[in-house]
């Protein structure tokens, strides 16, 4: 099968490695040969370490890199039996997104999102196929994380659905199936902790560091909650929180003043060197 993979980011990297992984053809695109080029790079560190452990063989290593290729153009013809797009956490972006791939893929093809927020009820709606549309909701990392949230949209199949979650099986994932909310459920309830976490950290109830080690020993999370809203990217949960906020109208959901204070300064975590926690000796 033919997999489409629209993002070749820290996700969209991810998914184009388990998707060949589990024997698919996959085309990459991102905006330019130099973000894919950074994307297969990823992948192929990721399959580096697992060859120094034993997880798998360089020649099978060797055969799911080949199985991946540059899809240059988004409006181009494809064959791809689904379309899976990883882009930046924008509606904008993501609408325009999907426009092009309801043009350029067959008819029959479904147009999966990997959106943690959006709704996939308004991104089907901007095709001619809201049938044919989903939510694949990975999680980070994604060769490592099992679960993927499934999200019908009003429009959604059955057999959209079937196609979809038999699929998250053959990827060797677990599929658990949502409903079209904010937030869905992995962000509804994991935002709001982080949200509050940083409310905290601002009124100084806490230094980070405490923060984190009082959710790590005494609630037994494998990673504080600032620590991870670094690796997650401190601008990603912004717009999360503001989807959550303009979509439920509700105050609890309203973004930590630091929090914006934060990405307005590009300190964005992980990726940028700088968050609640330094990054830039490591």
């Amino acid at each position: 099968m033919t997999i489409l993979v629209v993002g070749a980011g820290q996700m969209g990297s991810g998914i184009a490695q388990v998707c060949a992984g589990a024997g698919n053809r996959v085309l990459l695109n991102d905006v330019d040969e130099a973000a894919y080029a950074r994307g297969r790079a990823a992948i192929e560190r990721n399959l580096a370490r697992a060859v120094e452990r034993g997880k798998t063989s360089q020649t099978d290593a060797d055969a799911l890199l080949g199985r991946i290729s540059y899809h240059r153009d988004l409006t181009a013809q494809t064959d791809a039996a689904i379309a899976i797009e990883a882009a930046t956490e924008d509606e904008a972006l993501k609408l325009a997104i999907f426009k092009k791939l309801d043009t350029a893929l067959v008819p029959a093809a479904i147009l999966a999102s990997n959106t943690s927020s959006i709704s996939i009820t308004k991104l089907g709606a901007a095709t001619k196929r809201p049938e044919r549309v989903i939510g694949m909701h990975f999680m980070n990392p994604v060769p490592v994380m099992k679960l993927v949230e499934i999200i019908r949209g009003l429009a959604t199949s059955e057999e959209t659905y079937g196609f979809t979650e038999q699929l998250t099986r053959e990827l060797g994932k677990v599929p658990v199936e949502v409903n079209d909310f904010p937030g869905f459920v992995s962000n509804r309830v994991l935002m709001p902790m982080i949200n509050e976490a940083i409310y905290a950290h601002m009124e100084g109830v806490g230094s980070a560091e405490a923060i984190d080690t009082v959710m790590k020993l005494g609630m037994n999370h494998p990673m504080g909650p600032l620590e991870l809203a670094d690796f997650i990217g401190l601008d990603t949960c912004l717009a999360i929180m503001q989807v959550l906020y303009d979509g439920f109208a509700d105050p609890k959901y309203r973004p930590c003043p630091l929090l914006k204070k934060m990405v307005a300064a590009g300190h964005l975590g992980k990726k940028s060197g700088r968050g609640f926690y330094d990054y830039s000796a490591k």
